[in-house]
């Protein structure tokens, strides 16, 4: 963020201080995490469901802190916090929202920074690691760390940006509607990235419809003379084109405006292809594991497109890409064991394409360790048994289902080896006796399943 006095964050955030005697003083940066304030840091006080960050004001102030947002003042006072270098406020989330959007909004008056919000049921981490290196060449670059996409990550990411900051590049999560809308008021976007409409949050919103509506937010959030970059391979983004004034579209398996072609998968599970665009071509190869990592490649690509990069430097940027964010198809090797780590996450469509690359990677046995997928809502089961019945159909040998029975009733109605156990403390020692033979293993799961602490667990135990 650009320097800025308690004062101005006051009237950004639409708060208070509480005394005076500190209004001049300059926050140059924001956290909520008091252990990582830095002298001159504004530190956001959040009521969490463990811990309270008003229990930390004072704690913050002594590390260094210009100020703190609060919006329980005497919980904060009572903690031994100066009144002079607190400022209230209704709610401290709000408020780091406000204060993100005016931050953005005073470095836009000095600067021209792009701002690019990636959106989608699946590959929204991936596209936004992809990005983060494919626009380096632009000059500094912002990009949040894992799957900071909500109401308090994006915001934090915001505030990290300055006036020479030349790229900003935004996760763009939601679980009900109204949430893209929200997030692109904070940030107003000159390209906005919408990968997909998958069966994501369907007990939140209601309905795969819904779900689409969520997403097209994205779009309506789009500045005027800003671009929307749409899959033109799922019919649903495809449709939100009428909500934008100029579309650039992306497509794997169809027609275009930046399309591939000639897609290989070599014996590793990483991918190659031939990159088009406006009677151009260039060769890709991915360092990323899983066919589906092309069409979020192309997404990136038609973003470095946009932005005027040459097709040739985008092609050799996106092939020097691996996996960045953890427990997202990260693949490692110990012996003659192969294991895919894509366990932070998991909806039915990235599941299956997990299971893909599982069928295509690797020798011998291919074991999938999977967790529930959460948030389904009243297809749960359904969905569970569908991806079960996957299994058989691309040659899965086994299947550990952690606190998801119907995915195990699914795989074994295919023929599939199952175990069924109801948690990951169960699933350790079967994991652990599969690890210790040659073979392939996947681990995924919705985050809430915590098959990434069993990724962990056996990442540490075999390496």
């Amino acid at each position: 963020m650009i320097p800025v006095s308690l004062n101005q964050i006051a009237m950004d955030t639409r708060g208070r201080l509480l005394a005076e005697g500190s209004g001049d003083t300059i926050a140059a940066s924001v956290t909520i995490d008091s252990r990582t304030v830095a002298g001159g840091a504004l530190f956001v006080a959040i009521p969490g469901e463990r811990v309270n960050g008003h229990d930390f004001a004072k704690a913050a102030l002594d590390g260094g802190a210009a100020g703190v947002l609060v919006e329980d003042p005497d919980r904060a006072v009572a903690n031994g916090a100066d009144p002079a270098r607190l400022i209230a406020v209704p709610s401290t989330q709000d408020a780091l929202g406000h204060l993100a959007r005016a931050s953005l909004r005073r470095i836009r008056e000095v600067a021209n920074p792009l701002v690019v919000g990636v959106t989608g049921s699946v590959g929204k981490t991936t596209t936004k690691d992809l990005l983060a290196t494919l626009l380096e060449p632009r000059g500094p670059i912002i990009a949040p760390p894992g799957s900071f996409n909500n109401e308090l990550g994006l915001p934090l990411t915001v505030l990290r940006a300055d006036e020479n900051t030349a790229t900003l590049v935004l996760e763009m999560g939601a679980d009900k509607i109204g949430n893209l809308e929200h997030l692109t008021d904070i940030a107003p976007l000159d390209i906005g990235v919408v990968l997909a409409v998958a069966r994501a949050h369907l007990g939140e919103f209601g309905g795969i419809e819904n779900v689409a509506k969520a997403k097209s937010e994205l779009v309506s959030g789009i500045l005027p003379e800003g671009v929307a970059i749409l899959n033109a391979d799922d019919h649903r983004v495809a449709a939100m084109s009428s909500k934008a004034h100029k579309v650039v579209t992306f497509s794997a398996t169809g027609s275009g405006d930046v399309t591939a072609s000639d897609i290989a998968l070599g014996d590793d599970g990483r991918a190659s292809f031939t990159l088009g665009h406006g009677g151009s071509t260039a060769s890709v190869s991915l360092g990323l594991v899983g066919e589906h990592h092309v069409s979020n490649a192309l997404a990136a690509a038609a973003v470095g497109i946009v932005s005027g990069m040459d097709l040739t430097e985008i092609a050799e940027r996106l092939g020097g890409v691996g996996a960045a964010s953890p427990h997202r198809m990260d693949v490692w090797q110990s012996g003659d064991l192969t294991v895919i780590d894509d366990s932070y996450n998991a909806n039915p469509d990235s599941m299956r394409a997990g299971i893909r690359a599982l069928s295509q990677l690797g020798k011998g046995p291919k074991v999938a360790v999977l967790g529930a997928m959460l948030e389904l809502g009243e297809e749960s089961d359904a969905e569970h048994t569908g991806v079960g019945l996957e299994l058989g159909q691309l040659g899965i040998d086994t299947l550990v289902a952690v606190g998801a029975p119907a995915l195990a009733e699914g795989a074994r109605q295919a023929d599939v080896s199952a175990v069924d156990v109801t948690d990951i403390e169960s699933a350790w020692p079967v994991v652990l006796s599969l690890a210790g033979q040659s073979g392939t293993i996947l681990l995924k799961g919705s985050n809430g399943s915590k098959i990434w602490q069993l990724a962990d667990r056996l990442k540490e135990e075999m390496c």
